[in-house]
C-alpha cells in the first residue's frame, strides 16, 4: 500500500501477469480486528476499503495517464517483476475498458472494492457492478520486464444498430445470440471486417448479391475473425456470433477498404504472357488463366501471397500437366520448367480450397547458365558429360557399346532427387542415392549391344537442372550361357 496506509498489499502471480488476489494485513502496531456488532463490522470493512486506495496515483476514465516500470518499483516476490497501484473510480453498470499501450511488456489487472482480481489482460474490459474505488495494477511480464507505458481508459457506449458503416466502427454486446448487420458497399473494391473480443472465439458470416458467401473464424489471430475480400456494390448481410454458439461478452466490429498494391488493378483472368506479372484476388474459387508460349524455353511461374497458402496448375499440349505447393517458400507456389511452344492453362488457388486473399502472379523467362545446352533425349556417347531439365516425365536416352564395359553413370541435381534406370539387352539396373545425397550413380558391367537410360527424379513432382554423365572402360566379360 502506500505509505499513508497502514496495510500492506499481496499480490500474487504467475508468470507476471496478476492472476491472485490482494490481502491486507496489519503493520506491526496495528490494532488486531475484533469480533463486534454489525455496525462496527461495516465500519471496519469501510476502513479498510478506503485505506486500500489511500495515497494511490488516481486514473481518470476517460484521460491517458503515462507511467513506467523500473527496478525501484513494487516487487511480486513471486516471479520477481515489478508493478505499480493506480486508483480508479467507476459507476455501477458502466462499461469500462483499460488497455495498456507502450514500450513495456506487460498486464493490466483490475481489482474491486473488495480487493478481489476482475480481470488481466493488455486489454481489459469489464462491466461495472457497483459504484466504487477500484485499484488498477500495471505488472511487468517477468522479471526483465521494464520500460515506460501509458494507460488509456474509457467508457464503452455499445452501440444496437443493425448497421456497420465503412469506416465506422462499433461496439456492442453478445449474450450468446447471434446478431445481424446490414452493410452496404457503395464502390467495388477490396474491403476488411474484423471482429475482435476478448471473452469469446469471434465468428463472422458474410452474405451478398448473387449468393456471395464467406465466413471465419481466426483470420485476425487470438480467436477474432476477419473477412478481407473483392466486394461489388450492393447489401451484405453480416452475422457476428461465437464459434460454438456460447459465450458472451463486448465486441468490436469494424468495416475499411483495403488499398491494392501497384496500380490498384485486379485481374482474376485472362491472359499473361513471360515477363508479366499481375495481382489478382483469391476468394474459393479457382482462377483461370492463359499462358501463351511462344519461343521454347526456361520459364519461372510464380504465385506468392501474405493472405493465403498459394497453389499453382500448369497444363498445356501433348498432355503436359504440373502443379507446385511451396517450391517458393514461406507458402509460395513456382513451377520452373522447360515449355514447349503452345497455350497453357495456368490455375491459381490455394492450397486447401479455403481462404481468401490478395496475390501476386509473374511468368519469366529464365536464362540457361552460360555454355548449358540442354539435352533431353537422343544418343549417349560413351566419355561425354550433357545437360538435360526434367519436369515429371522420364527422359529417354541411347547407349550403344562395341565392347564389353565397365560403364559408369553419374546423374546429379541440385533442384530434385535424381534417379536413373537402365536396360536393355536382357539385364535392367537402378539407382537413387548411389552418387551421394539425392545424386544418383549406376556402376555396371555391360555386354555389346544398345541399352535404354532412363534419366527422372524420384517424384514425379519435382524438375529442374540436371547433369548426366557416362564413362566406359573396356572389360573382360563372358555372355551368361
Amino acid at each position: 500500500m502506500a505509505k499513508s496506509s497502514p496495510f500492506t498489499l499481496i499480490i500474487a502471480a504467475v508468470g507476471g501477469a496478476v492472476v491472485g488476489f490482494l490481502a491486507a494485513q496489519a503493520m506491526p502496531g496495528a490494532t488486531p480486528a475484533v469480533e463486534g456488532p454489525p455496525a462496527e463490522e461495516n465500519a471496519a470493512a469501510e476502513q479498510y476499503r478506503n485505506s486500500a486506495v489511500a495515497g494511490l496515483d488516481s486514473l481518470t476514465l476517460g484521460e491517458r495517464t503515462r507511467g513506467e516500470i523500473t527496478s525501484a518499483g513494487e516487487l511480486n516476490g513471486k516471479d520477481g517483476s515489478r508493478f505499480l497501484r493506480y486508483a480508479i473510480s467507476l459507476e455501477e453498470d458502466e462499461l469500462v475498458e483499460i488497455s495498456l499501450r507502450g514500450a513495456l511488456q506487460g498486464i493490466v489487472a483490475l481489482y474491486d472494492d473488495q480487493l478481489e482480481l476482475l480481470k488481466s489482460a493488455p486489454t481489459v474490459r469489464h462491466r461495472i457492478e457497483e459504484s466504487g474505488d477500484y485499484i488498477v495494477v500495471v505488472s511487468g511480464a517477468d522479471a526483465h520486464s521494464y520500460g515506460p507505458f501509458s494507460i488509456n481508459s474509457r467508457t464503452i457506449e455499445l452501440s444496437d444498430s443493425d448497421t456497420l458503416t465503412i469506416d465506422a466502427p462499433i461496439d456492442s454486446w453478445l449474450d450468446g445470440t447471434a446478431r445481424e448487420l446490414t452493410l452496404t458497399i457503395e464502390e467495388a473494391g477490396m474491403y476488411q471486417i474484423e471482429m475482435h473480443a476478448d471473452d469469446f472465439d469471434a465468428y463472422l458470416v458474410l452474405e451478398g448479391p448473387h449468393g456471395y458467401h464467406r465466413e471465419d473464424d481466426d483470420s485476425a489471430g487470438n480467436l477474432n475473425a476477419r473477412i478481407s475480400d473483392f466486394l461489388a456494390p450492393g447489401d451484405y448481410k453480416l452475422t457476428a456470433r461465437t464459434a460454438y454458439g456460447d459465450g458472451n461478452g463486448v465486441f468490436t466490429l469494424t468495416a475499411e477498404p483495403r488499398e491494392l498494391p501497384g496500380d490498384g488493378e485486379l485481374r482474376n483472368d485472362g491472359t499473361i504472357t513471360p515477363d508479366d506479372s499481375l495481382n489478382g484476388w483469391y476468394s474459393g474459387q479457382d482462377l483461370q488463366y492463359e499462358l501463351e508460349i511462344e519461343e521454347a524455353g526456361m520459364y519461372q511461374v510464380q504465385m506468392g501471397s501474405n493472405d493465403v497458402d498459394s497453389y499453382l496448375v500448369l497444363q498445356g499440349p501433348n498432355g503436359y500437366y504440373r502443379e507446385d505447393d511451396d517450391s517458393a517458400g514461406n507458402l509460395d507456389a513456382r513451377i520452373t520448367d522447360f515449355l514447349a511452344p503452345g497455350v497453357y492453362q495456368l490455375t491459381a488457388r490455394t492450397a486447401f480450397g479455403y481462404d481468401s486473399g490478395l496475390f501476386t502472379l509473374s511468368v519469366e523467362l529464365k536464362e540457361l547458365p552460360e555454355g548449358v545446352e540442354l539435352r533431353n533425349e537422343g544418343a549417349l556417347t560413351p566419355d561425354e558429360t550433357l545437360n538435360g531439365w526434367y519436369s515429371g516425365e522420364p527422359l529417354m536416352y541411347e547407349l550403344t557399346l562395341e565392347e564389353s564395359s565397365l560403364v559408369t553413370i553419374r546423374m546429379n541435381s541440385t533442384d530434385f532427387d535424381t534417379y536413373i534406370e537402365l536396360y536393355g539387352e536382357g539385364v535392367s539396373y537402378s539407382d537413387d542415392d548411389g552418387g551421394g545425397g539425392t545424386n544418383s550413380l549406376l556402376e555396371q558391367a555391360l555386354l555389346p549391344g544398345t541399352y535404354t537410360v532412363s534419366a527422372r527424379g524420384f517424384s514425379a513432382s519435382g524438375s529442374g537442372l540436371y547433369e548426366l554423365e557416362v564413362r566406359t572402360e573396356p572389360t573382360e566379360m563372358q555372355p551368361d550361357t
